[in-house]
Parts: structure tokens; C-alpha cells; sequence
């Protein structure tokens, strides 16, 4: 009863909405008397579009004309008087026209609650900017069921009024074949007397002139009911229009984005539900719409009267196929890509899906997916509808697959689950453009039809760019061209086009993004390791992040040169931080144990400061893929800070980051003032464990593999002059 109370409240144009839901239909009484019992049934419960589901209607509709019995029943004095007959009169009215089709009832009452919260709820946001919807809804999603809903009563009152239509042209054909009747009495009559026939012709005539005359007016009402369903037609094509533009347009390339910032490491794109009922209703409602443009066309056909209606419907029935043909056309979606990376000879798997396939009984006649590798040219001549007929840049093993209709989620699909490129053939590379900077897509297309044979729709798709190899060494450079597409391109681009440079936040936040993933980590890139990647990219010592605010890199910057002094590029050393991290010391950054992100100086600036013996673990600026670490001990001479000889991969394949750090007898605390053994003992192998990985088959060391790290810190520490290893270039 609480929204009746709200929806009480309501001024304006919002109040005059609300008093628009009621008339004969429902009267306003009903729900003011009824509002607690209204309220307090479960409407949402019932599907309306399941028949099975009707018993609960009719068990409400029943209950409903019970309680309105009882509230009449229960009314007294002079003014209870009236009510109690008003009531009564409405129980019976409500009884006459739910009865045969209680649905109807529950379609009704749940448009009624649906448009009073959402004007309720539209008041409350207006008075009160910034609060939240109370049931929880975004609120466009919101709006789109409003707007279905819309679009539900307009397609029935154009149904209502199409049946009228044809009530009212048979019953003009019959009094027309009444008149003809007529004219062929007046025909018969010289057969007879005189006398009888002047008596029998001047009745004919009369009636034969009352008729005509009715049928001349009947001809005029006809041709402006048909001329106004169009007009309503129009308005309704208008409405599926914008919703399918919400849809399609807004909501689908929305999940599409969030599909390909997923292969950065974004969030998971969310699940397709939602759109697909969403894409289904519109099928639905695009496709009885289309049914009502027939019949009205074939009433016309039946009965035609000269008028505009003709070339009218002929607009509409142009329009509701191109609708239709649009929302297919864009519902054909990759629900899983191939890999972005994608290697030859190597087996993959994808899905793709056509989210409107089981409303229009698609599956009835599965189709067949083909699959086929072309290039960004290919690409580009596709869109722009040239023919590329038969052109491939490739060949794909396993490339055709049926599309499948699962029972249970009502999708219609083809799971592709072993495919392999064979063969990949590469286009002359412009300039300093490298194979790992070449894009291709897969190309996705299917064939079939819907209504009978009624419309054939020829449907493609295609992948996200690939970037394909033939060797793992080019993984690195082929995920920096994934990774800078992903990140940057813009919805509907010409494939497959991305800036050239974009500006450092906007750099910072995809390799944040991809750091979090690949190292599987809450703990991002902060504020200071930023900083620091800022001051390698442009070569800077600014310590300052609003100097790097307004700064942009370019594709060339990030993986094309090498970076000043190496012979790596930016990208490299970065994607060798992630490759170290993500292998073996994930852990350890999840800990705060590795600062990582620090250059030689910073290292001596925040040890010389800590008591002997503290270290730090940051990553090598010489070396890809290594990790360093700093510590602060005396020197017969002074106190140093000193580096050892970067650790990689292979190293901590063979001993681990903190076996290896308890072997160092000379590192006690790590930075700022932590006991290296409550921050790595858990991580230590047991003492002869046969499992470790420094032992070898025969259980003992192997000195010279393992490289015994404390014996050799030793005597480098007893050793007076510079020392030979001391990581300079660490």
C-alpha cells in the first residue's frame, strides 16, 4: 500500500500519467480500495508469455473479484450505499472482461505498479539528486523495461484496432454484396406487371440509395481506420527503433568493449542473459509487428480503396525489415574470442552465438558457421561491402560447425572446439612495421532464413585482431599489439585502426590492468611505481606525477625503440617484470616483500639510512625478466650499498627467491625494519626435503648449477677492493 500512498503524492505531468493507467479497463477505484491486497500479490511471479502459467492468473483474477465483493458488502450509511452498488458493479465489469483471459488481467496490473514506481521513483530522484534506486535496478535498465512495456500496449492497441478494422470490412463486403444483391433484383424486374414493378423498383431504389450511401461513408470511415493503424504502425516502428538502438547499439557494443578490455585483464565482460531476453523481446515485438503490416496489407488487397495507405504500408513494410534485419544482423556476436595471440599449428577454440536464434525458431533448421582468417585489408573492404568473396589470408583446420540449440538457456550456438591455423599468409609490412604488428580477424558467416522462407539473412562476424606467430620468442612483442588495440581503439573504428600515441594516464591504467591480471594481484601498480615506469618511458628524473599528467607516448616509444643505453624497448622490460612475477614470486608481491618498481639510487637513498644488514628487492634495469637485491653492510672504508647480480627465471627454476635470500647469511632485515625470516621462512623448502629443487637425482647439491649465493657474499664481503660483481648495470 506503500506505493498507492507515494503514487498519491505525485503533481503535474506525472499525476496526469498515473490517472492516464486507469479507465474501464481497471478502474481507479479498484485500486484505491484494493491498494494493500494489490500490493501484496505476487504479479512478478506469473510469466505471462507461459499458457501453463494462466491457473495463477485466473486463481487472482478470482480473488480479486472476491475481495471486491467483500469491500462492497462491507459499506454502510447513505454514502456506503452508492460505493457498495459502484463496487458490486465493477466486480461484475472485471468479471466480464478478465474472465476469458486472465493474463490479460496480470499483464495489466503489473503495467500499473511498473509505470506508478517508476514515476514514484522519477519524483524522488528529482527531489532528492543522488539517491539510489530502491529496488536495487540500474536505472536504465529501468527505462528499457519501461520503454518494452511502451511498446506492449501500443502493439496490442494496434491489434484491438486491426481486429476492428476487419470486423468492419467484412461487414462492409457483405452489405456490398447486399447492394450487388440489389442491383439484381432491380435487373429481374422487367419480367413483371407493371403495376408490381414500379411498386417493387421504388422500394429496390430506396433501400439500393440507403445502402449506397452507407457504403459510401463506410468506404471513407475504412480507408481513415487504415490510414490511422498505419499512423500508429509508424509510431510503434519509431519506439522499436530507439530501443533496438539502445539495445544494440549501446548495451551489446558496451559488452562488446568490456569483452575486449577482459583480454587485457579487465573485469569478465558479464554474461549474456540479459541482452539476449532483451534482443529476444525486440524479435518478438519487430516480428508481430510485421505480421499486423501483412494483414492490414492483405485487408487492403481484399478491399482496395483508393488513398495514401498503399504507398504508407508499402513504407512500413520496408522498415520493419530493415529493423528486423538489423537486429539479426547485430545479434550474431563472438560470445568467446580466439586467442588474440594466436600461434600456428596450434589448437584453439571459440564461440559464436545469435541471441535472437531461439525466438525465431532459427534452430529449427540449424545453420552452419564457417570460419576463415583474413587480413586488416580483407577487413576493411568487407565493411565497406566490396567483394571479397573466397579471400583468406589462411588456412584453418576445423572451420565449419552447426549451430546448436541448448534447451535449458534457450541459446542457439556453434562451439568451435579444435581449430587450427595451418597456414597463415602475411601482406607487405609498411616500414618499420614488424610481423608481430600485422593484424588479422577471424571472420565469422552463416546463412538462413526465418518465417517460412520469408526473409534469407546472410550474417557475419568478425574476431578481435589476431596477431598471429610461428614461434613462442614473438609472444612478447604480439601481446604489446593485443594490448595497445585493446586498450585504445574506438568502438565502430575502420579495422583496424588505433592512435598512435595516447597519453600516459591512459597508458598507465591498461598496464595496470594487465599487471593485476597476469600477476593475479589486488595490489596494483601505485602511484610511486608509476612514477618510476614514467621515469624509464621518457628518460626523466621528475619525481613529480603531474609532470607526467599531460605527457603521451607513442606506439614507437612503447615497442619499437630501445630504450636509451639497452637493447629492449619499454614494453620488454615491462612484460619481463610480469613474466618474473607471475612464475615465482607472486606470493611475494602479494606480501609487500618486492618494491620492484626502483632504480639504483632510490635503493641507496632509502637503505644508508637502516641499520647493516637491511635489503630490498628491485627489479633489474639491464636485464629483462631479473630481479635484484640491495642491501646496506660496512665496508673496512664505509658503509655501501651494494647489488647483486640480477636473478631471472632460469635462477629461481633451480632454487627459489627465498631459499635463496636465507642463504644469505649477511641480510637480517627487509625494508624497512622487517626480520627476513618472518617474511620468507614460510616459503623456505623443509631441510631435506627430496623435493627440492636444488638436489639432484641422486639427492645431493649441485654446487655449480645452484651457485652456493652465502659462501660467495662471504668472501666478496672480506674482500677490501671494488667488487667484480657487483650488479653496476643491475
Amino acid at each position: 500500500m506503500a506505493l498507492w500512498i507515494q503514487a498519491q503524492q505525485l503533481k503535474g505531468d506525472a499525476l496526469h500519467q498515473m490517472q492516464a493507467l486507469y479507465g474501464q479497463h481497471f478502474p481507479i477505484e479498484v485500486r484505491h480500495y484494493l491498494a494493500q491486497w494489490i500490493e501484496s500479490q505476487p504479479w512478478d511471479a506469473i510469466d505471462v508469455e507461459k499458457q501453463q502459467e494462466e491457473f495463477k492468473a485466473k486463481r487472482l483474477l478470482d480473488t480479486l473479484i472476491q475481495e471486491l465483493q467483500r469491500k462492497a458488502e462491507h459499506q454502510m450509511g447513505e454514502d456506503g450505499f452508492l460505493l457498495k452498488i459502484k463496487l458490486g458493479h465493477y466486480a461484475s465489469q472485471l468479471k466480464s472482461a478478465y474472465d476469458p483471459c486472465p493474463m490479460e488481467l496480470v499483464r495489466c496490473i503489473k503495467h500499473i505498479l511498473y509505470t506508478e514506481q517508476r514515476l514514484v521513483q522519477e519524483a524522488s530522484n528529482a527531489s532528492s539528486p543522488g539517491v539510489g534506486l530502491t529496488d536495487g535496478t540500474p536505472q536504465k535498465y529501468q527505462q528499457i523495461n519501461q520503454a518494452f512495456e511502451e511498446l506492449r500496449v501500443m502493439t496490442q492497441d494496434t491489434e484491438n484496432d486491426l481486429r476492428k478494422l476487419q470486423h468492419s470490412q467484412e461487414y462492409f463486403i457483405i452489405q456490398y454484396q447486399e447492394s450487388l444483391r440489389i442491383q439484381a433484383q432491380l435487373s429481374s424486374l422487367t419480367s413483371l406487371p407493371p403495376a408490381e414493378r414500379v411498386q417493387r423498383e421504388t422500394s429496390l431504389q430506396s433501400r439500393k440509395a440507403t445502402l449506397e450511401a452507407w457504403l459510401t461513408r463506410e468506404a471513407n470511415t475504412l480507408q481513415k481506420y487504415r490510414q490511422d493503424l498505419a499512423e500508429k504502425q509508424q509510431r510503434t516502428l519509431a519506439l522499436l527503433r530507439k530501443q533496438q538502438t539502445v539495445i544494440v547499439d549501446d548495451e551489446l557494443i558496451q559488452w562488446k568493449r568490456r569483452q575486449q578490455l577482459a583480454g587485457n585483464g579487465g573485469p569478465p565482460e558479464g554474461s549474456l542473459d540479459i541482452l539476449q531476453s532483451w534482443c529476444e523481446k525486440l524479435a518478438d515485438m519487430i516480428w508481430q509487428n510485421r505480421q499486423q503490416i501483412r494483414r492490414v496489407e492483405h485487408l487492403t488487397q481484399q478491399l482496395p480503396i483508393p488513398g495514401p495507405t498503399e504507398d504508407l504500408l508499402k513504407e512500413l513494410n520496408a522498415t520493419v525489415t530493415d529493423i528486423i534485419s538489423a537486429l539479426v544482423t547485430s545479434t550474431f556476436i563472438i560470445e568467446k574470442q580466439p586467442p588474440q595471440v594466436l600461434k600456428t599449428q596450434t589448437k584453439f577454440a571459440t564461440t559464436v552465438r545469435l541471441l535472437v536464434g531461439g525466438k525465431l525458431n532459427v534452430h529449427m533448421n540449424p545453420p552452419q558457421v564457417k570460419a576463415t582468417i583474413i587480413n586488416e585489408q580483407q577487413a576493411k573492404a568487407l565493411l565497406k561491402n566490396e567483394n571479397t568473396r573466397n579471400d583468406s589470408s589462411g588456412e584453418i583446420l576445423n572451420n565449419n560447425c552447426v549451430m546448436e540449440y541448448h534447451q535449458t538457456t534457450g541459446t542457439l550456438s556453434a562451439h568451435f572446439r579444435n581449430m587450427s591455423l595451418k597456414r597463415i599468409k602475411r601482406s607487405d609490412r609498411r616500414g618499420a612495421e614488424s610481423v608481430t604488428e600485422e593484424k588479422f580477424t577471424v571472420l565469422f558467416e552463416s546463412q538462413f532464413s526465418v518465417g517460412g522462407n520469408e526473409l534469407m539473412f546472410h550474417v557475419k562476424t568478425l574476431s578481435l585482431p589476431v596477431v598471429v606467430i610461428v614461434h613462442g620468442s614473438q609472444d612478447n612483442n604480439a601481446t604489446a599489439t593485443v594490448l595497445w588495440d585493446n586498450a585504445f581503439s574506438e568502438p565502430g573504428r575502420v579495422p583496424f585502426a588505433v592512435p598512435d600515441k595516447v597519453t600516459w594516464p591512459q597508458l598507465c591504467e591498461a598496464l595496470n590492468m594487465k599487471y593485476k591480471s597476469e600477476v593475479q594481484s589486488d595490489r596494483g601498480l601505485s602511484e610511486e611505481n608509476l612514477v618510476f615506469l614514467a621515469q624509464k618511458a621518457f628518460s626523466s628524473s621528475s619525481n613529480n606525477p603531474e609532470d607526467y599528467r599531460n605527457m603521451t607516448m607513442t606506439w614507437s616509444q612503447f615497442n619499437r625503440e630501445s630504450l636509451p643505453g639497452r637493447n629492449f624497448t619499454f614494453w620488454q622490460w615491462f612484460d619481463g617484470v610480469i613474466e618474473l612475477m607471475k612464475k615465482h614470486l607472486k606470493s611475494h608481491w602479494n606480501d609487500g616483500a618486492i618494491l620492484g618498481f626502483l632504480n639504483k639510487q632510490q635503493a641507496q637513498d632509502m637503505l644508508l639510512s637502516k641499520p647493516n644488514g637491511t635489503f630490498l628487492l628491485r627489479f633489474s634495469d639491464s636485464e629483462i625478466g631479473g630481479i635484484t637485491i640491495a642491501w646496506v653492510a660496512e665496508n673496512p672504508n664505509k658503509r655501501m650499498v651494494w647489488n647483486l647480480m640480477p636473478f631471472t627465471t632460469k635462477d629461481f627454476s633451480i632454487r627459489s627467491l627465498a631459499d635463496r635470500i636465507s642463504d644469505l647469511n649477511h641480510l637480517l632485515f627487509l625494508y624497512p625494519n622487517q626480520p627476513k625470516d618472518e617474511v620468507f621462512s614460510r616459503y623456505c623448502t623443509p631441510p631435506n626435503c627430496t623435493s627440492d629443487p636444488m638436489l639432484d637425482p641422486e639427492g645431493e647439491f649441485d654446487l655449480e648449477e645452484t651457485m652456493d649465493m652465502a659462501r660467495q657474499v662471504e668472501e666478496f664481503l672480506r674482500q677490501p677492493s671494488e667488487p667484480q660483481w657487483s650488479g653496476q648495470q643491475s
